[in-house]
């Protein structure tokens, strides 16, 4: 029961900006759920659910990957000079003194074919398992721009 209603917190947080834990409540009990106060608030807890600011303005609950993502991409657009790579090496470009914050967003996506990174002053080196992943990585980088 414990899994299927915290799925559905997941779905429900994915689906509406949802704003606070009563709201929550009261999807979930339309939903079949009808839970309390306080587990809501223990499941967002166990799911490591967080509040952002959700793309219409509204301050939302959502996944802590999804904040990392919306984090990394507003890192990126601002700290990014140029993207480039060879082999399976992606070389990063970064403003001066950028390039260290734009790194840690980009571990914190935890991307299965990003071997490793290092960072310098402005310029960040990421290692992929292939060729293909680094030139995939360097499109999806360029689209953030």
């Amino acid at each position: 029961m414990k899994k299927k209603r915290q799925a559905e917190i997941l779905r429900l947080i994915s689906l509406y900006d949802v704003e606070t834990q009563e709201m929550l409540q009261s999807l979930l009990k339309q939903s079949g759920y009808n839970v309390t106060q306080a587990t809501v608030s223990r499941d967002i807890n166990e799911l490591n659910i967080e509040k952002c600011l959700g793309e219409n303005g509204v301050v939302c609950y959502a996944k802590a990957s999804r904040i990392h993502t919306v984090r990394f991409h507003n890192i990126i657009s601002e700290a990014v000079v140029s993207i480039d790579y060879a082999m399976n090496i992606v070389s990063v470009k970064c403003h001066s003194g950028l390039a260290n914050a734009a790194c840690a967003g980009l571990d914190a996506m935890n991307l299965s074919y990003v071997v490793g990174t290092i960072a310098g002053d402005d310029t960040i080196f990421v290692l992929t398992r292939t060729e293909h992943d680094a030139a995939m990585l360097c499109r999806q980088l360029k689209e953030m721009l």
